[in-house]
């Protein structure tokens, strides 16, 4: 399968770094061809211009300023997303992302706003790595918007035919080296049967 990696953390010694290199590793030696996406690294830019946004639903011109990503989504067969959680959601980068580059005519069709159509059908599966810094009882009290995000909205996106995993580690504000090994393991192994 053809896996598109989006890796939004700007640290390069974290240990969300580190999982991401776990994540490539293991899709490759899956057998998986893989484009990493790290946003930071590729100075993506997360904010949407006033332009852009006057545009937004004029279907194909406003892909313009987006095109490479535009091909790199259109290409993957799987998409997997290593991110932390800050303030109960996405980074500002990666919600950037997927504000600018989720659109009409990307991943879905407006032409009949009453009967909107998902255009993310080439994504067979979904898959997320992702790290918290409080419990999971305080991600659930807040309403765990990543993991909607990740579980619902982009898999309705694919028309709900994606099978998706999340895996995510609650509370790195008190992890501990026993802890965090045994995680990155779960994440090796997942990666390695992803199909």
């Amino acid at each position: 399968m053809h896996v598109l990696v989006v890796y939004c953390h700007p640290v390069e010694t974290s240990f969300h770094a580190a999982l991401h290199r776990e994540v490539l590793r293991q899709l490759r030696s899956a057998g998986h061809t893989v484009d990493d996406c790290d946003l930071y690294a590729e100075g993506f830019d997360p904010v949407m211009s006033r332009e852009e946004r006057l545009g937004y639903h004029d279907v194909p011109a406003n892909q313009a300023a987006l095109g490479f990503y535009v091909d790199r989504l259109r290409r993957a067969e799987a998409i997997v997303f290593c991110f932390p959680t800050w303030c109960f959601g996405l980074p500002a980068m990666l919600k950037g992302f997927f504000d600018r580059l989720l659109m009409p005519g990307v991943a879905f069709d407006i032409s009949d706003p009453a009967n909107v159509k998902p255009l993310l059908t080439n994504i067979r599966r979904i898959g997320a790595v992702v790290t918290y810094g409080r419990p999971r009882w305080m991600a659930w009290y807040m309403g765990d918007p990543p993991r909607k995000m990740v579980t619902r909205y982009l898999r309705r996106l694919t028309g709900n035919r994606a099978r998706v995993d999340y895996h995510a580690y609650y509370h790195m504000n008190v992890a501990t080296p026993p802890r965090l090994a045994r995680f990155m393991a779960r994440v090796g192994q997942a990666m390695a049967r992803f199909a």
